[in-house]
């Protein structure tokens, strides 16, 4: 069994002693998304660490993208919660990287697959080189953003 899922088994034993409602309901929600995880397609799988990483990264920006609607909507208390259990998630995840060092490794992808001046044409080729370095790391849209920035379009 993976270390990630084991940690966070431990954490939410230790949040329900804590009575950290927060804390354990995040992680249980977080332990229900892996378990559906595991048993999506055709047949059952033993989820790795990337791949646990992958549902984390999935559940923390749902929690991102429902904090700002129900900002929006004028609900400061359910967004509250939101980013609540985002930062609870956030606990799990990879270091983030700084938006100098998405630039970075864009440039150098962009370098590598010599597509300078090649405009929206080379978008594929250039996300392929930068998304496995990037992945559970960054925000998918915003390197999408930069690469676009990059490739002038």
């Amino acid at each position: 069994m993976p270390a990630l899922k084991d940690r966070l088994r431990a954490d939410l034993t230790i949040a329900i002693k804590a009575r950290d409602e927060v804390r354990s309901s995040t992680l249980r929600m977080v332990l229900s998304a892996l378990t559906n995880a595991e048993v999506a397609g055709k047949q059952a799988r033993e989820l790795t660490d990337d791949d646990v990483v992958g549902v984390l990264t999935s559940e923390a920006k749902k929690r991102r993208e429902a904090a700002t609607a129900f900002a929006d909507g004028g609900r400061d208390e359910m967004a509250a919660k939101e980013r609540a259990e985002a930062e609870v998630i956030a606990d799990y995840l990879p270091e983030q990287l700084t938006d100098a060092e998405v630039a970075e490794i864009v440039s150098a992808a962009v370098a590598q697959a010599g597509a300078a001046g090649e405009g929206m044409r080379a978008m594929g080729k250039v996300m392929g080189l930068v998304q496995p370095q990037v992945k559970g790391r960054a925000d998918g849209g915003a390197v999408a953003a930069e690469v676009r920035r990059q490739l002038g379009a």
